[in-house]
């Protein structure tokens, strides 16, 4: 293809020659579409002043440009205080109306910002503060505002040795998760929580690593401990309240040993439940050991009472002997009559001793005469 000059006369394209197109491995002035050939100068001869720039044996190859690229100013030019630039401070930072830097008052103000927030502390109520000094302890702080000397020479840790932390050990969320063999060599799924509080912040900032971990690794030491001494339903009913006793004892005794800081508060059993997978026998043992006692208890109540009334029988008969001892004749009359009087209290007849009254009177016909008699309902029928 031909491009048209002003003139109107075509031109040869820059990748075209008379013969053709021209090949990128082609040099200026040779004339041939071919690649160079290897051993091959590339660089075309020098006619004269006329000299043209030597191209890439590669077509792909990046051409380097005859001009540098601007570089910035160095890491020494900046420190200088030019940066790279005539009349700037510190960084092309601009400079102060007299005339001096203003990068000592930039550092003033770093000192006294990095000394107010390591050196000023606020303690809440609940808190204390363990000021360390070079890593060793120093001292400890009340609640409050606190000051220290600024790091890294002192540094401070807030513990909350006022509060009262609450550690669930055993959970329903995943069954079986806390089994302990009882004495009767039964498995009981607890879930229990254990109350604790700080009660030396030096002890237990520097003698525990991991104090939530340590609390719940001897609190189940010591229930599987305090357990194993107990059945299954002695830990499920009366023996509860010793067994918390005893637990935290225990739990008490060991931290104090490992010098932990920390005060047991106390131990609440939550769960008292059988596994899983025999919760069902449980139930069903359980509800026939409480019918059993309520056989039992109905039985020895009723012994009970017939006990009772066999005793009064007997001091009242010791009573009426002494009677009949003193007066033979009387008490043999009295309860004669009263015997008759229970015998014939009930009878439809009434029988007297022949003498001056009739010897019958009809009673129960003068009782039943005065008497009224019930009213029967009275049904009425009619035509509306």
């Amino acid at each position: 293809m031909m491009e048209k000059e002003d003139g109107g006369a075509p031109r040869p394209l820059a990748n075209e020659t008379p013969e053709g197109p021209r090949s990128p491995w082609d040099i200026p002035g040779s004339g041939n579409g071919e690649p160079p050939k290897k051993g091959r100068s590339t660089a075309p001869a020098s006619n004269g002043d006329s000299e043209e720039p030597r191209r890439p044996s590669n077509p792909w190859e990046p051409q380097k440009s005859a001009e540098p690229k601007p570089r910035g100013p160095s890491l020494e030019d900046l420190f200088r205080g030019g940066g790279g630039k005539k009349g700037g401070g510190f960084g092309g930072m601009p400079k102060r109306p007299d005339g001096k830097s203003w990068m000592p008052l930039i550092l003033v103000g770093l000192a006294l910002l990095w000394i107010g927030l390591t050196s000023v502390h606020q303690i809440e109520r609940n808190e204390q503060g363990v000021v360390t000094q070079l890593g060793k302890y120093a001292r400890t702080v009340e609640p409050g505002i606190a000051l220290t000397l600024p790091a890294p020479f002192e540094s401070m840790q807030r513990v909350k040795s006022k509060a009262i932390q609450t550690l669930t050990i055993g959970s329903k969320v995943k069954a079986n998760d806390n089994l302990i063999l009882t004495k009767d060599q039964s498995l009981m799924d607890l879930t229990y929580d254990v109350r604790w509080s700080i009660k030396s912040p030096k002890l237990y900032v520097f003698q525990l690593d991991d104090p939530e971990k340590t609390v719940r690794e001897i609190a189940e030491s010591a229930m599987r401990a305090t357990l194993a001494n107990y059945d299954f339903n002695q830990a499920n009913g009366e023996a509860r309240g010793a067994i918390q006793q005893q637990v935290r004892n225990l739990m008490q005794q060991v931290l104090d040993e490992y010098k932990a800081g920390v005060f047991i508060q106390g131990i609440s059993l939550k769960a008292t439940d059988p596994p899983e997978e025999v919760k069902e026998a449980f139930r069903k043992v359980n509800a026939a050991q409480q019918q059993r006692e309520k056989y039992i208890n109905d039985a020895r109540a009723y012994a009970s009472s017939v006990t009772q009334l066999a005793q009064g029988e007997t001091t009242e008969f010791d009573k009426i002997y002494e009677q009949y001892r003193q007066a033979p004749e009387v008490t043999r009359r009295r309860l004669y009559y009263e015997t008759m009087e229970q015998v014939l209290g009930q009878v439809d007849k009434t029988i007297i001793e022949s003498g001056t009254v009739t010897p019958y009177l009809p009673l129960p016909e003068i009782r039943r005469r005065a008497d009224p008699p019930a009213e029967e309902p009275v049904t009425v029928t009619g035509k509306k």
